[in-house]
């Protein structure tokens, strides 16, 4: 098992940044790729950005790019999440999940295992 939990969320004007945190711990020695969602009000849950174990493949979703950076740092156990330039359609509750292979995990939901309990992000008009 892995857990997995968010930090860094809260309140910011648009155009203004945030920096997600999510530290997994227990299984931690298996390598295993990850990911962050979003859930906006009233709305189905949705893929922002993915990468591999290696850090070498990552993807986002067309409307972040540009704007947010996931990356991940191995040896502490931590995966991040910059967000840029943020617009109040990015308001929503963040989570932070894993995979259980090293390989680039993608936007299919079904294909993590392990998600953390969420981190409200608002931003402000």
């Amino acid at each position: 098992q892995v857990q997995l939990v968010e930090s860094g969320g809260g309140l910011v004007q648009a155009g203004g940044s945030l920096r997600l945190s999510c530290a997994a711990s227990g299984r931690t020695r298996s390598n295993y790729a990850m990911g962050w969602f979003r859930q906006a009000p009233g709305k189905e849950r949705e893929f922002v950005a993915a990468i591999s174990w290696s850090g070498s493949s990552t993807g986002y979703k067309d409307s972040v790019k540009g704007r947010f950076t996931i990356t991940r740092d191995n040896a502490k156990n931590t995966l991040a999440l910059q967000m840029n330039s943020l617009k109040p359609d990015d308001t929503a509750v963040y989570y932070c999940a894993a995979t259980t292979s090293p390989y680039y995990g993608g936007s299919d939901q079904e294909g993590y295992a392990y998600w953390g309990q969420g981190t409200q992000v608002t931003v402000s008009s």
